[in-house]
């Protein structure tokens, strides 16, 4: 089976949580509703990435975020792939008051409540990733 490692990482401001809608210009995914996601890249460290993710999706730096929580790796399969597996290395922020600035990745974002989730149309298993961080 292969195996993409990813970080997968959640905003969060008071009690609202930011997602944002894939664009149709990513590879997969397209259209659902997601956290801050990329691919680990050669041996880089997955909160680096995380870091790094942020700032190209939201337009958001280290200096204005706190890391409140990471959890164990979890391993996902997609439907969307056959015999393939995500390793996601979830994380979860903590924001003030701060300006979403979306790049081409997402085409939209919203602040929801942490129950609001399961209305959305997500990528695989994002209730049980954020789970892991709560």
């Amino acid at each position: 089976m292969r195996s993409t490692k990813i970080v997968t990482s959640f905003i969060k401001d008071d009690d609202r949580l930011l997602i944002l809608k894939r664009s149709n210009k990513v590879k997969s995914m397209k259209g659902l509703w997601a956290g801050i996601s990329g691919i680990i890249e050669g041996n880089e460290e997955p909160l680096e990435r995380a870091k790094i993710e942020i700032f190209e999706e939201i337009g958001i730096s280290e200096d204005r975020i706190t890391l409140v929580k990471s959890a164990e790796k979890m391993r996902v399969s997609s439907s969307q792939y056959e015999n393939h597996e995500w390793e996601i290395f979830p994380f979860l922020f903590e924001v003030k008051n701060i300006t979403v600035n979306l790049n081409w990745e997402n085409i939209e974002f919203k602040w929801i409540k942490v129950e609001e989730l399961k209305k959305y149309q997500t990528v695989p298993s994002l209730q049980k990733v954020l789970f892991n961080l709560l």
